[in-house]
């Protein structure tokens, strides 16, 4: 019992140990629903060079200060 309850706090710490490496960087798909966006604009910004993203197994991450400094201007 003590051993599961071991496993399950490492496993929340890490969670969210990781969520604060990078707040910086949000999904495709997140972006897309908070700036209600289709995925073509999105790829347009991506290679247009707007915004800084990494793609990583597959799925992009974009830069959320990028994003926001190109709706503020």
């Amino acid at each position: 019992m003590i051993l599961l309850n071991d496993i399950r706090q490492v496993v929340q710490n890490g969670s969210s140990h990781q969520e604060s490496l990078h707040p910086e960087w949000l999904k495709s798909k997140v972006v897309r629903k908070l700036l209600d966006m289709s995925a073509g604009t999105l790829q347009n910004l991506r290679i247009t060079g707007k915004v800084r993203y990494k793609k990583i197994l597959g799925s992009y991450y974009y830069n959320k200060a990028d994003l926001l400094n190109l709706f503020n201007d």
